[in-house]
């Protein structure tokens, strides 16, 4: 244990580049309060605060279908590792948290969701940790918020959601962190002439259109991909033609922003003889695609994805709660999203959603503290009356005034002979 900032955490981490943004905080929702305002010290309790009290009952709103359904399982096992790392140690208050898992799919499938918020609340969840889809969150954050419950996202990036409710946070970077990674990618790697095959959806359109700002900053240009050139992700039928546009522009690379349309993409790019070692994807198609493709179609391909890099012994307790994992996206921003929950709850000495959502900010570091990692260190130093600072396995700094991560690595990845993606170095950035 020891007294530190997350800047200098991040600072002595392998690998990271500074990545600083100078950007302002966005939207005009409430913060959460802080201590002494109307957040409660570790050692009070509030109704239900003491041992035997009601248990913390978590619910997990993560893709079991869909377009995203890749980033369900290790989202999924982020959520039953920490769940159980909390109730090995013990539990919230005495007693084992309770996990409840609901389907959120994608946003073409909006009736899934919605029906999962509705039994989620049924059963008195008091936190739920999703969705993936910053679209899918946007459909539902208002039943979730508006009950009084605390909604994580381990997932969402896209800016809209910055503020947007004192009970929504979210443990993934927005999207002015990952566009402005993507865009020096490319233009670090000496390409001028951009073309973005976007999807019209809140996701793509901002995170488009601050790689763009990234890109023509640095004096390149979007060749194809601007406002009004989006195509309609519920129609496949649109692909030949979008590709066909880009081409036409004659880019030195491509970056896809999509989800399963980029199987579609990718054959077809290939098929016209573009150079598939210029893609470059995102969080929501950075997947291991394997025989999918024609060996080597992403030889030399790269993407981002928010979020330091899982280390060994992270995988190895993941693939303990579920062998069959080959990806780990978004799992560590998963386990943080329970572990910062619990230690809310532990912090405000009640597991209803108004004491969670009023001691968040403060467990994540943001009034500073005693460093700690894992929730059994934690929860003993806040029961010794100590403020704490939680460090996050993704890397992720303490929560700003508009509930998103005040800092973030976002990790770059490339293609190898087998379509399957590798680590390469991770960037920091912070707001």
């Amino acid at each position: 244990m020891k007294r530190t900032t997350h800047t200098a955490r991040a600072a002595a981490l392998a690998g990271a580049v500074a990545l600083v943004l100078a950007a302002c905080g966005g939207g005009d929702g409430d913060a959460a309060p802080e201590d002494g305002d109307t957040g409660t010290d570790s050692g009070d309790t509030a109704d239900g605060g003491e041992e035997g009290g009601e248990p913390l009952i978590i619910g997990s709103l993560l893709p079991q279908t869909g377009s995203l359904a890749f980033l369900g399982p290790p989202e999924i096992a982020g959520v039953d590792l920490a769940i159980e790392e909390i109730n090995e140690a013990g539990g919230v208050l005495g007693q084992d948290v309770e996990i409840i898992h609901a389907d959120s799919s994608d946003a073409d499938n909006a009736e899934v969701a919605t029906q999962s918020v509705t039994d989620l609340l049924s059963q008195n969840a008091q936190v739920i940790i999703g969705a993936a889809s910053s679209a899918v969150s946007l459909s539902v954050v208002d039943d979730i918020t508006g009950a009084n419950v605390v909604q994580i996202s381990p997932a969402n990036t896209s800016t809209a959601l910055s503020g947007y409710s004192p009970f929504y946070f979210r443990t993934a970077p927005s999207d002015l962190i990952q566009g402005n990674a993507l865009g020096n990618l490319v233009v670090n790697d000496g390409h001028a002439n951009v073309a973005v095959l976007v999807f019209n959806d809140d996701y793509g359109i901002t995170l488009r259109d601050v790689a763009k700002e990234t890109i023509e900053a640095a004096g390149g240009t979007i060749v194809y991909g601007n406002p009004g050139e989006e195509f309609d992700p519920a129609s496949d039928d649109v692909i030949p033609s979008v590709v066909t546009a880009a081409l036409a522009t004659n880019p030195d690379a491509i970056i896809v922003i999509a989800f399963d349309q980029t199987r579609l993409i990718v054959p077809q790019l290939a098929a016209a003889g573009f150079d598939t070692s210029k893609l470059y994807f995102t969080d929501g198609n950075l997947s291991n695609y394997g025989e999918e493709f024609e060996a080597g179609t992403l030889e030399g391909a790269q993407g981002t994805l928010p979020g330091a890099f899982p280390d060994d012994a992270f995988q190895e307790r993941l693939l303990g709660v579920d062998p069959e994992l080959n990806d780990f996206s978004y799992a560590a921003e998963s386990y943080d999203a329970v572990i910062l929950a619990a230690l809310a709850a532990v912090r405000g000495g009640a597991t209803d959603g108004v004491t969670i959502q009023e001691n968040l900010a403060a467990v994540s570091g943001a009034e500073g503290g005693t460093a700690c990692t894992g929730f059994a260190e934690c929860a003993e130093l806040l029961a010794n009356g100590e403020d704490i600072d939680y460090e996050a396995v993704s890397g992720a700094g303490p929560f700003n005034e508009d509930n998103d991560p005040s800092s973030a690595f976002v990790g770059i990845y490339r293609y190898g002979a087998d379509n399957t993606y590798e680590w390469v170095k991770a960037e920091f950035g912070e707001l």
